[in-house]
Protein backbone atom coordinates (compact mmCIF):
# COMPACT_ATOMS: atom_id res chain seq x y z
CA UNK A 1 0.00 0.00 0.00
CA UNK A 2 1.46 3.28 -0.81
CA UNK A 3 1.34 6.93 1.00
CA UNK A 4 -1.60 7.92 -1.51
CA UNK A 5 -3.41 4.58 -0.88
CA UNK A 6 -2.94 4.60 2.77
CA UNK A 7 -4.15 8.43 3.30
CA UNK A 8 -7.13 7.85 1.33
CA UNK A 9 -8.13 5.12 3.48
CA UNK A 10 -7.75 7.01 6.67
CA UNK A 11 -9.82 9.82 5.40
CA UNK A 12 -12.79 7.68 4.79
CA UNK A 13 -12.66 6.59 8.45
CA UNK A 14 -12.40 9.75 9.41
CA UNK A 15 -15.18 11.87 7.59
CA UNK A 16 -18.32 11.83 6.32
CA UNK A 17 -18.05 11.39 2.84
CA UNK A 18 -21.07 11.25 0.06
CA UNK A 19 -21.56 7.51 -1.56
CA UNK A 20 -19.45 7.67 -4.61
CA UNK A 21 -21.96 7.59 -7.90
CA UNK A 22 -22.64 4.08 -9.78
CA UNK A 23 -21.28 4.54 -12.88
CA UNK A 24 -21.80 1.14 -14.05
CA UNK A 25 -24.88 1.12 -15.59
CA UNK A 26 -23.76 4.17 -17.63
CA UNK A 27 -20.62 2.96 -18.70
CA UNK A 28 -22.64 -0.83 -19.50
CA UNK A 29 -25.21 1.35 -21.50
CA UNK A 30 -22.26 3.01 -23.33
CA UNK A 31 -20.76 0.00 -24.78
CA UNK A 32 -24.02 -2.08 -25.65
CA UNK A 33 -25.45 1.10 -27.53
CA UNK A 34 -26.66 0.36 -30.98
CA UNK A 35 -24.50 2.03 -33.56
CA UNK A 36 -21.21 2.87 -34.85
CA UNK A 37 -19.84 3.89 -31.37
CA UNK A 38 -20.80 0.48 -29.75
CA UNK A 39 -19.03 -1.65 -32.81
CA UNK A 40 -16.40 0.65 -32.30
CA UNK A 41 -15.53 -0.04 -28.77
CA UNK A 42 -16.18 -3.86 -28.91
CA UNK A 43 -14.01 -4.06 -32.34
CA UNK A 44 -10.87 -2.34 -29.56
CA UNK A 45 -11.83 -4.18 -26.52
CA UNK A 46 -11.76 -7.55 -28.80
CA UNK A 47 -9.20 -7.02 -30.41
CA UNK A 48 -6.20 -9.45 -30.09
CA UNK A 49 -2.75 -9.25 -29.27
CA UNK A 50 -0.83 -5.68 -27.48
CA UNK A 51 -3.48 -3.60 -28.94
CA UNK A 52 -6.38 -5.48 -27.30
CA UNK A 53 -4.14 -5.07 -23.90
CA UNK A 54 -3.41 -1.10 -24.25
CA UNK A 55 -6.93 -0.08 -25.11
CA UNK A 56 -8.23 -2.09 -21.85
CA UNK A 57 -5.07 -0.77 -19.84
CA UNK A 58 -5.82 3.17 -21.30
CA UNK A 59 -9.88 2.32 -20.18
CA UNK A 60 -7.94 1.02 -16.96
CA UNK A 61 -6.73 4.49 -16.46
CA UNK A 62 -9.68 6.55 -17.33
CA UNK A 63 -11.74 4.79 -14.58
CA UNK A 64 -9.39 5.17 -12.10
CA UNK A 65 -8.63 9.28 -13.06
CA UNK A 66 -12.85 9.73 -12.77
CA UNK A 67 -12.64 7.83 -9.52
CA UNK A 68 -10.00 9.77 -7.88
CA UNK A 69 -11.32 13.08 -8.96
CA UNK A 70 -14.31 12.81 -7.39
CA UNK A 71 -11.85 12.28 -3.36
CA UNK A 72 -10.47 14.72 -1.68
CA UNK A 73 -7.09 15.15 -3.17
CA UNK A 74 -4.35 13.38 -1.10
CA UNK A 75 -1.97 15.44 -0.24
CA UNK A 76 -4.00 19.09 0.64
CA UNK A 77 -5.55 16.46 3.36
CA UNK A 78 -3.59 13.68 5.12
CA UNK A 79 -5.14 11.92 8.12
CA UNK A 80 -4.34 9.46 10.57
CA UNK A 81 -7.19 7.36 11.65
CA UNK A 82 -5.51 5.73 14.24
CA UNK A 83 -4.19 9.00 16.15
CA UNK A 84 -8.13 10.39 15.29
CA UNK A 85 -5.76 13.63 13.18
CA UNK A 86 -6.89 15.15 9.96
CA UNK A 87 -4.51 17.98 8.37
CA UNK A 88 -5.58 20.40 5.69
CA UNK A 89 -5.74 23.78 4.57
CA UNK A 90 -2.87 24.54 7.04
CA UNK A 91 -4.99 23.56 10.71
CA UNK A 92 -5.14 20.47 12.11
CA UNK A 93 -8.29 18.94 13.63
CA UNK A 94 -7.87 16.17 16.52
CA UNK A 95 -10.81 14.07 17.86
CA UNK A 96 -11.11 13.74 21.09
CA UNK A 97 -14.11 12.54 23.98
CA UNK A 98 -15.36 15.79 24.69
CA UNK A 99 -14.66 19.53 23.58
CA UNK A 100 -12.09 20.92 25.92
CA UNK A 101 -14.06 23.74 28.17
CA UNK A 102 -12.70 27.65 27.60
CA UNK A 103 -10.57 28.32 30.31
CA UNK A 104 -11.24 31.52 30.96
CA UNK A 105 -10.19 34.24 28.46
CA UNK A 106 -7.98 33.14 25.92
CA UNK A 107 -4.79 35.20 25.20
CA UNK A 108 -4.53 36.75 22.04
CA UNK A 109 -2.05 35.41 19.09
CA UNK A 110 1.10 36.52 19.37
CA UNK A 111 2.31 40.38 18.84
CA UNK A 112 -1.53 40.91 17.53
CA UNK A 113 -2.97 44.04 17.19
CA UNK A 114 -6.02 45.67 15.19
CA UNK A 115 -5.10 48.04 12.39
CA UNK A 116 -7.44 49.66 9.24
CA UNK A 117 -7.40 47.56 6.67
CA UNK A 118 -5.35 49.13 3.94
CA UNK A 119 -2.33 48.96 6.99
CA UNK A 120 -2.95 44.95 7.55
CA UNK A 121 -3.22 44.69 3.33
CA UNK A 122 0.31 46.29 3.84
CA UNK A 123 1.72 43.86 6.28
CA UNK A 124 0.88 40.63 5.00
CA UNK A 125 2.17 38.75 1.89
CA UNK A 126 -1.15 37.55 0.73
CA UNK A 127 -4.60 39.79 -0.51
CA UNK A 128 -6.83 40.06 2.09
CA UNK A 129 -10.08 39.54 0.71
CA UNK A 130 -13.68 40.33 2.34
CA UNK A 131 -17.12 38.46 1.83
CA UNK A 132 -19.75 40.50 -0.54
CA UNK A 133 -22.37 39.26 2.08
CA UNK A 134 -20.60 40.83 5.17
CA UNK A 135 -19.27 43.57 3.28
CA UNK A 136 -16.43 45.73 5.35
CA UNK A 137 -15.39 43.93 8.65
CA UNK A 138 -16.15 45.87 12.06
CA UNK A 139 -12.22 45.40 13.35
CA UNK A 140 -9.53 43.73 11.13
CA UNK A 141 -6.86 42.19 13.09
CA UNK A 142 -3.24 41.17 12.37
CA UNK A 143 -0.83 38.87 14.15
CA UNK A 144 2.27 36.99 14.56
CA UNK A 145 5.13 39.69 13.00
CA UNK A 146 8.00 37.80 11.11
CA UNK A 147 11.61 39.46 10.90
CA UNK A 148 10.56 41.17 7.58
CA UNK A 149 7.97 43.04 8.89
CA UNK A 150 4.91 40.72 7.77
CA UNK A 151 2.47 39.01 9.84
CA UNK A 152 1.05 35.40 9.76
CA UNK A 153 -2.51 35.95 10.10
CA UNK A 154 -5.25 38.13 9.67
CA UNK A 155 -8.68 37.97 11.06
CA UNK A 156 -11.43 40.01 9.86
CA UNK A 157 -14.20 40.73 12.79
CA UNK A 158 -18.01 41.17 12.87
CA UNK A 159 -21.21 41.12 15.11
CA UNK A 160 -19.05 42.46 17.40
CA UNK A 161 -16.26 39.65 17.33
CA UNK A 162 -19.26 36.84 17.39
CA UNK A 163 -18.39 36.14 13.32
CA UNK A 164 -14.66 36.13 12.26
CA UNK A 165 -12.96 35.07 9.26
CA UNK A 166 -9.22 34.10 9.49
CA UNK A 167 -6.95 34.07 6.39
CA UNK A 168 -3.37 33.34 6.03
CA UNK A 169 -1.27 32.04 3.34
CA UNK A 170 -1.74 28.60 2.63
CA UNK A 171 1.71 27.58 1.86
CA UNK A 172 3.00 27.93 5.36
CA UNK A 173 3.63 25.26 8.21
CA UNK A 174 -0.18 24.57 10.50
CA UNK A 175 -1.03 27.95 11.90
CA UNK A 176 -4.21 26.43 13.84
CA UNK A 177 -5.22 23.33 16.06
CA UNK A 178 -8.52 22.01 16.73
CA UNK A 179 -9.85 19.38 19.02
CA UNK A 180 -13.57 18.35 18.27
CA UNK A 181 -15.74 15.03 19.42
CA UNK A 182 -14.63 12.84 16.41
CA UNK A 183 -15.35 12.70 13.68
CA UNK A 184 -16.91 16.03 14.08
CA UNK A 185 -15.99 17.29 10.35
CA UNK A 186 -17.61 16.92 7.40
CA UNK A 187 -16.28 17.28 3.32
CA UNK A 188 -18.08 20.04 1.54
CA UNK A 189 -17.31 21.93 -1.30
CA UNK A 190 -16.96 25.97 -1.91
CA UNK A 191 -16.54 26.85 -5.93
CA UNK A 192 -15.76 23.58 -6.84
CA UNK A 193 -12.89 22.72 -4.30
CA UNK A 194 -12.66 20.98 -1.59
CA UNK A 195 -13.67 22.12 2.21
CA UNK A 196 -14.14 20.92 5.62
CA UNK A 197 -16.95 22.07 7.85
CA UNK A 198 -17.27 21.35 11.57
CA UNK A 199 -20.53 21.96 13.02
CA UNK A 200 -19.99 21.81 16.55
CA UNK A 201 -18.26 24.14 19.14
CA UNK A 202 -14.79 22.88 19.57
CA UNK A 203 -11.50 24.03 21.00
CA UNK A 204 -9.54 25.89 18.96
CA UNK A 205 -5.37 26.94 19.60
CA UNK A 206 -2.56 28.60 17.42
CA UNK A 207 0.38 27.03 16.43
CA UNK A 208 3.23 29.13 16.59
CA UNK A 209 6.28 29.17 14.02
CA UNK A 210 7.97 26.56 15.98
CA UNK A 211 5.09 24.23 15.43
CA UNK A 212 4.42 24.10 19.00
CA UNK A 213 0.11 24.54 20.18
CA UNK A 214 0.43 27.71 22.45
CA UNK A 215 -2.34 26.52 24.78
CA UNK A 216 -2.73 29.98 26.19
CA UNK A 217 -4.58 31.04 23.22
CA UNK A 218 -6.84 28.15 23.53
CA UNK A 219 -10.68 29.05 23.37
CA UNK A 220 -14.09 27.51 22.49
CA UNK A 221 -14.71 28.23 19.07
CA UNK A 222 -18.11 28.02 17.00
CA UNK A 223 -18.91 26.34 14.12
CA UNK A 224 -16.37 26.52 11.27
CA UNK A 225 -15.09 26.08 7.72
CA UNK A 226 -12.37 25.53 6.17
CA UNK A 227 -11.91 26.08 2.72
CA UNK A 228 -8.51 27.18 0.49
CA UNK A 229 -8.47 29.84 -2.50
CA UNK A 230 -5.51 31.20 -4.78
CA UNK A 231 -2.96 30.03 -2.03
CA UNK A 232 -4.79 31.40 0.60
CA UNK A 233 -6.69 29.78 3.38
CA UNK A 234 -9.50 30.71 5.54
CA UNK A 235 -11.38 29.81 8.51
CA UNK A 236 -14.82 30.90 9.16
CA UNK A 237 -16.30 30.50 12.51
CA UNK A 238 -19.54 31.53 13.88
CA UNK A 239 -22.78 30.57 14.83
CA UNK A 240 -23.96 29.77 11.30
CA UNK A 241 -25.47 26.70 9.76
CA UNK A 242 -23.64 25.30 7.26
CA UNK A 243 -25.29 26.74 3.58
CA UNK A 244 -25.00 30.03 5.38
CA UNK A 245 -21.45 29.74 5.76
CA UNK A 246 -20.95 28.31 2.27
CA UNK A 247 -22.69 31.44 0.83
CA UNK A 248 -20.59 33.68 2.82
CA UNK A 249 -17.07 31.70 1.64
CA UNK A 250 -18.31 31.76 -2.09
CA UNK A 251 -19.25 35.64 -1.66
CA UNK A 252 -15.57 36.29 -1.01
CA UNK A 253 -14.55 39.45 -2.84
Amino acid sequence: MDDLERELRDLSAWLDTPEPPDVTARVRARLTAPGPRRRRWRHLLAAPGPRRRRWRHLLAGALAVAVVAVLPPGRAAVADAAAGLLRFAGITVAASPEPAPSAGTASPLPAQRPVPVAEAQRGVRFPIRTPKMLGPPERVLVADLDGEGFHRVATLLYRGGALRLDAFDGRLDLVFHKETTAPGATWVQVNGDFAVWIDAPHAVSYVDRNGTVRVQTARLAASTLIWQEAGVSYRLEGDLTRPEALDIARSLG
